[in-house]
């Protein structure tokens, strides 16, 4: 029913749905995924397990995602196992919000069987404006990643980076990820003109940007000095 396709009669309709071709297969198996976690169900694992092996050993374009909830594209297992460090280390701080929900989430928004280039940026600046709140502006409570650049402008003396930075200003480098990222959002307000959505491009270079930041809040190689 999700999927719109019509099963004939006296057919079964698992195995309607294993003939079917190219991406209609795939959505079925992406929504044959996701349909437990929905209903807070427990998956069978083993067949998960079996569907990870069947598409891993066939050179697959997509695989299944860490969570089990659906397909995503493949990428280098050093850059996603790298992402998924730091959204383990984002869940384990209380300060960082939620930080990994929304990296997760940008993820899954950008590498998913059908990407939302517009919602993956947006994730992806909300993970950053959760690990970032509690050392740039803690007692700002609508603090945005826009506000807090703001601060960085006007107390640059008050934060310090793991990384040395020219001329004295150790807080340079990350603030111009942070502006990369916050300027690059083509599609945060609306206006005379038109408005330009993220193009996936864009959405997935801003998600390893908001990755790197999560990561450099969480790890403790932004701070903010006595």
């Amino acid at each position: 029913m999700r999927l719109r396709i019509t099963v004939p009669e006296q057919t079964n309709a698992p195995w309607h749905l294993s003939q079917q071709k190219g991406m209609v297969l795939l959505d079925a198996v992406d929504a044959l995924l996701a349909f437990p976690l929905e209903l807070d169900l427990k998956s069978d694992s083993s067949t998960v397990f079996a569907l990870t092996m069947l598409l891993d050993n066939a050179g697959s374009a997509y695989r299944v995602a860490d969570d089990g909830s659906g397909l995503e594209l493949r990428v280098s297992p050093g850059v996603s196992e790298a992402l998924r460090q730091t959204v383990t280390d984002a869940a384990a701080i209380p300060s960082a919000g939620s930080a990994a929900d929304h990296l997760t989430a940008a993820w899954r928004a950008a590498y998913g069987l059908h990407p939302d280039p517009v919602g993956a940026y947006s994730e992806a600046i909300k993970a950053v404006e959760c690990a970032a709140h509690a050392v740039i502006q803690p007692n700002h409570t609508k603090a945005t990643l826009g506000t807090m650049l703001g601060e960085l402008k006007g107390a640059r003396h008050k934060f310090s980076t793991a990384i040395s930075a020219p001329a004295g200003d150790p807080i340079a480098p990350v603030e111009a990820m942070m502006r990369a990222l916050w300027e690059g959002q083509t599609s945060r307000h609306g206006a005379r003109t038109a408005t330009v959505p993220e193009t996936l491009e864009a959405a997935r270079s801003g998600v390893h940007l908001a990755a790197a930041l999560v990561q450099w809040f969480v790890s403790g190689a932004v701070v903010r000095t006595p």
